[in-house]
C-alpha cells in the first residue's frame, strides 16, 4: 500500500480455504490493523489525486452556500397549546428548536442542536437528533442525540421550565417515542446487537433508566418495530414489521402501565398501517391494508381486541375500496376529516374524506413533475392542514388546504438567495423498459438547453424498499444546470412511485429489473433507437446512487460499463451474496424479504448473477467514484472496500480511474450532519462529476 499508485490491498484468503476463497474476507474487521492501514491510504489516494479540484470545490461550496438563507425559520405547528418551529442561525450547522405562544412570535429556543457539538468538542463535530418530542403537557422535551454517525442514540429529558436536561441518560435507543397522556412517563426503543429495533421500554422521567420497565419484545429477527402516539393522543402504538408482514400493538395513552393488545395479529404476506378516531366508546380505528387488495384498501372498526375469523372480517368497515391504479399509502385523521395519501400516476395525491357526510375531495400538485407531501401537522383538531410542494427547480413552498371546501392559503416558500426558479424547467418523460413498461424519468435543465445531444446529465437512482424518489429541490441542482446539465432522476421499479406492483417488480428474483430499467433511462436520455438526439450526449452520463441505489450503481457500472462517463456509488451495498448469507451482520435477516435469502440455492444464483463484488467488468471501465463510512450501520464500511480492492486487482490497464473516498471520523450513512458540512461534501462529488463529464 505505499508508493504512487493506488493501494493495493492485501490478497489473505482464510485459512484452509479453497482457490475460490474470498481474498478480501479479512476486510470484515473494521477494527483490524492492517483494515485500518488500508483505509488510510485510500483516503490519502483520493485526497492526492482530487488535489487539483480544490479550486473548483471551494468555488461549489461558495456558490451553493450563497443559496443558504443565513438564517431562516421553518412553517409552524400547532400542537398543545404552542406554535413549534425551527430555526437556523447565520453560520450555526445544526438547528434551533423553538415554540412560541401565537403564530407570530418569536418564541423561545428549546434545544440547540449546535450546543450538543460541546460534547464532542475534543473528538469530533458531528450531532444528529434521532427523537425530538414534547410532551402532552408542554413541560418535558425528550430528545436523543448520536455523536458517531452510527444510528445508536443517548435519550435524554430535558425539563422545559427549567431549561435544563433532567440526569435521565438512556444509552442505546433508537428512533421511535411515545408519551403517555399524563405526561408521566414516554414509551422508547432500543436495539439488539445487531441493530435490529427490538424491545420497547418504559420510562418515568427524573428516574434512572435501572427502574424502566419492558413493555414489549420482538424475538423474530425478521421485524423491526417502532413506538408512535396517534394525533389524537389517545393510543399509543408499536408497529412491528417485515417487508411483506406488519402487526400493531395498542395501549392506551391515558394508562400505560396495562399489557398492549394486537389489533390484528400478523399474517404473512399483510400489512396494515392504523390511526385513531376519537369518539364514544373509545372511538375506532382506521386501517390501510393490502388484506384482500393488492395495492390496499381503507377499513375502519372499533378500538377492541381482534375477534375470530377472517380478516378483513366483520368488525372492519371498508371506507375506500381497491383499485387497480392506485396505492393507498396511510390515513391521518384530523377529527370530521380523513386525509388519504395515495400514489397514481406515479405522483402523490391527498385525498380528503368528510367522515359524517362521506363527501370527497383530492389534493394535487400541478402535475407528476411536482412532489407533494403532508408537512408537519399535530393538531387533531385542525380545520386545514399544511402541505408542501417542491420540484427540482422550485423551492419548498408550504400551502394551508382548508379541509372543508379545499382551498388552498399559502404559508411560506423557502429564501434562496440568488436563484430565480423561471430560468429553469423540469418536466416528466418516459423511458421504454426492455419489457415495454414505461418508465418515468423526472428531468431539469436550464431554459435554453439546446436539444442537440450535446449536454453532460447526471442520472440519480435508487429503487428498492418501495421507497419514492420524489422531485425534491436542492441548493446543488443549479450549479449542475447553470454549467450546461441535465439532471434526470429515474423512477425504476424497486421503489414505489408506481405502487406496490412497481416494487414487486422490482426485488427478490425480480431484481434486474431495476438495473435494465436504469440502464433503459440512460439509453433514452442519450437518444438511442431513435432519431431524435437524445436529451444528453450518449459518451457523457454520469450515474450517482446512494446505499441501495449504490449497488444500483454497482450493477449497472458492470452491466453496461460502455453507457457511463463516470459513476458515483456512495456506501453502496455491493457484496451482496456475502452480506445476505452472514446473520451476525447488523440488518441482514430483516433484508432477506426484500433481497432474498442465499442459503436457497437458487436465490445465491439469482444474487450472484448481479452481485457487483461477483461481477467486475473485463474491459473498459468508466471512472468511478465510491464512497463509505467507518461508522455506518446499514451498508458496513468492508462493503466498499472490497469491492474497490477487486476493482484494482483486476483492472488490465483499460479501466477509468478509481476513487474510493472512506469517512474515518464520524459520520453517518447519508453523509455530514451539519448543513454546511453537507455542501461541503457536496462539492466533493460535483467536483469529481464536472471534471469526469468534462
Amino acid at each position: 500500500m505505499t508508493g504512487s499508485g493506488p493501494p493495493a490491498a492485501p490478497r489473505r484468503p482464510p485459512a484452509g480455504s479453497g482457490p475460490d476463497a474470498d481474498p478480501y474476507a479479512w476486510m470484515r474487521d473494521r477494527d483490524r490493523p492492517g483494515m485500518r492501514e488500508y483505509l488510510a491510504a485510500e483516503r490519502a489516494y483520493y485526497d492526492g489525486q482530487t488535489a487539483p479540484q480544490r479550486g473548483l470545490r471551494e468555488d461549489l461550496f461558495a456558490e451553493m452556500a450563497g443559496r443558504l438563507a443565513p438564517a431562516e425559520e421553518s412553517a409552524r405547528w400547532r400542537q398543545g397549546a404552542f406554535w413549534y418551529f425551527t430555526r437556523t442561525v447565520a453560520g450555526q450547522q445544526l438547528e434551533q428548536f423553538c415554540r412560541a405562544a401565537d403564530p407570530g412570535g418569536r418564541g423561545e429556543v428549546l434545544l440547540d442542536a449546535n450546543l450538543l457539538l460541546e460534547d464532542v468538542a475534543s473528538t469530533g463535530s458531528y450531532a444528529e437528533l434521532g427523537v425530538r418530542e414534547v410532551s402532552p403537557d408542554g413541560r418535558y422535551l425528550a430528545y436523543s442525540v448520536d455523536f458517531s454517525g452510527d444510528e445508536v442514540y443517548q435519550l435524554r429529558v430535558r425539563d422545559l421550565a427549567a431549561g435544563a436536561d433532567l440526569p435521565d441518560r438512556i444509552e442505546r435507543t433508537y428512533y421511535g417515542l411515545a408519551w403517555a397522556a399524563d405526561s408521566r412517563a414516554l414509551l422508547y426503543v432500543v436495539t439488539d446487537a445487531a441493530y435490529r429495533p427490538h424491545e420497547v421500554w418504559r420510562h418515568e422521567p427524573g428516574t434512572g433508566p435501572d427502574r424502566d420497565t419492558l413493555v414489549y419484545r420482538e424475538d423474530d429477527e425478521r421485524f423491526e418495530l417502532t413506538v408512535r402516539a396517534t394525533r389524537s393522543g389517545a393510543c399509543l402504538l408499536i408497529e412491528t414489521a417485515s417487508r411483506d408482514t406488519t402487526e400493531t400493538l395498542l395501549i392506551p395513552a391515558e394508562d400505560t402501565g396495562v399489557a398492549p393488545f394486537v389489533i390484528e395479529p400478523r399474517r404473512p404476506g399483510t400489512e396494515y398501517y392504523a390511526d385513531h378516531a376519537g369518539g364514544p366508546d373509545g372511538g375506532e380505528l382506521y386501517l390501510v391494508t393490502n388484506a384482500g387488495a393488492a395495492e390496499f384498501r381503507l377499513v375502519r372498526g372499533p378500538v377492541t381486541a381482534p375477534g375470530p375469523g377472517p380478516w378483513p372480517g366483520e368488525r372492519w368497515t371498508e371506507v375506500i375500496g381497491p383499485t387497480g391504479d392506485t396505492r393507498l399509502v396511510r390515513c391521518d385523521v384530523f377529527g370530521r376529516y380523513l386525509v388519504v395519501e395515495q400514489r397514481h400516476g406515479a405522483a402523490t395525491q391527498l385525498r380528503v374524506m368528510d367522515r359524517e357526510t362521506g363527501a370527497q375531495r383530492m389534493i394535487e400538485a400541478g402535475g407528476p413533475e411536482q412532489a407533494l407531501a403532508l408537512a408537519v401537522n399535530e393538531d387533531y383538531h385542525a380545520a386545514a392542514v399544511t402541505v408542501r410542494t417542491e420540484s427540482l427547480t422550485e423551492p419548498p413552498s408550504w400551502h394551508d388546504v382548508d379541509l372543508a371546501t379545499g382551498r388552498w392559503e399559502p404559508r411560506k416558500r423557502r429564501d434562496v438567495p440568488g436563484y430565480d426558479p423561471a430560468g429553469y424547467a423540469t418536466e416528466r418523460i418516459s423511458a421504454p423498459a426492455a419489457d415495454g413498461t414505461l418508465i418515468p424519468v423526472t428531468v431539469a435543465y436550464r431554459r435554453g438547453l439546446q436539444r442537440d445531444g450535446s449536454a453532460p446529465c447526471l442520472l440519480y437512482g435508487y429503487g428498492a424498499y418501495e421507497a419514492c424518489s420524489w422531485p425534491e429541490f436542492s441548493v446543488t441542482t443549479p450549479g449542475l444546470l447553470d454549467r450546461g446539465f441535465v439532471y434526470a432522476v429515474a423512477h425504476v421499479r424497486g421503489g414505489g412511485e408506481g405502487g406496490r406492483r412497481w416494487w414487486a417488480e422490482g426485488h427478490l428474483d425480480r431484481k434486474r429489473t431495476t438495473f435494465t430499467d436504469f440502464i433503459a433511462a440512460a439509453d433514452m436520455l442519450a437518444g438511442a433507437g431513435c432519431a431524435d438526439p437524445g436529451w444528453a450526449a450518449p459518451d457523457r452520463i454520469v450515474s450517482r446512487g446512494l446505499s441501495a441505489g449504490g449497488l444500483l450503481q454497482g450493477a449497472v457500472f458492470s452491466m453496461a460499463p460502455e453507457r457511463w462517463r463516470a459513476v458515483v456509488a456512495e456506501v453502496p451495498f455491493v457484496d451482496v451474496v456475502t452480506s445476505m448469507l452472514d446473520p451476525t451482520i447488523p440488518l441482514t435477516v430483516t433484508e432477506w424479504d426484500e433481497w432474498g435469502d442465499p442459503r436457497d440455492p437458487a436465490m445465491r444464483a439469482y444474487l450472484s448473477s448481479y452481485s457487483p463484488y461477483d461481477n467486475v467488468p473485463d474491459g473498459p471501465r468508466p471512472d468511478l467514484l465510491v464512497t463509505g463510512s467507518l461508522h455506518d450501520p446499514r451498508v458496513l464500511i468492508h462493503e466498499p472496500a472490497k469491492w474497490v480492492a477487486r476493482l484494482r486487482a483486476t483492472d488490465r490497464g483499460t479501466g477509468g480511474r478509481v476513487l474510493f473516498r472512506p469517512e474515518l471520523g464520524a459520520g453517518a450513512h447519508v453523509g455530514p450532519a451539519g448543513r454546511y458540512d453537507q455542501l461541503r461534501y457536496e462539492a466533493e462529488v460535483l467536483a469529481f462529476i464536472l471534471a469526469a463529464a468534462g
